[in-house]
């Protein structure tokens, strides 16, 4: 059984999607960006540490409106629109595991994000 996992305390859909799906002990995430959950306006004014720190948080809080963590991730997709960024993204994005796990990932370069991000991360889950 599918169920829609919805939480205010990240990115609020921009579109026809849901934040997340949860079929029995998997959660697929939708995409993330930087943007205050609140405002939706993109933090950082171009600072990707700090863009990416909002994106982390919205993907913790989506994750945990789940039932799970993020040590329950397992893949994690990072969207960028400058490769040349992920020396700065990788350790704010490592710092949201624990215990030296990191989930699979895959990072690559996209020429344009809707809204002016400048990055969007995705994710899947087994809640544990």
């Amino acid at each position: 059984m599918k169920e829609v996992i919805f939480t205010d305390k990240a990115t609020k859909p921009t579109a026809t999607y849901s934040q997340a799906v949860k079929v029995g002990r998997q959660v697929y995430l939708a995409g993330v960006c930087g943007d205050d959950p609140v405002t939706g306006k993109i933090m950082g004014d171009g600072d990707i540490a700090i863009e990416t720190r909002y994106a982390m948080e919205n993907l913790r809080n989506t994750i945990e409106a789940a039932g799970g963590c993020m040590n329950d991730l397992v893949m994690v997709q990072i969207y960028i629109n400058d490769i040349e960024k992920m020396d700065t993204v990788n350790p704010v994005y490592a710092s949201y595991f624990e215990n030296g796990y990191l989930p699979a990932r895959i990072a690559m370069e996209v020429s344009k994000f809707a809204g002016g991000a400048n990055l969007e991360i995705n994710a899947f889950a087994v809640i544990e």
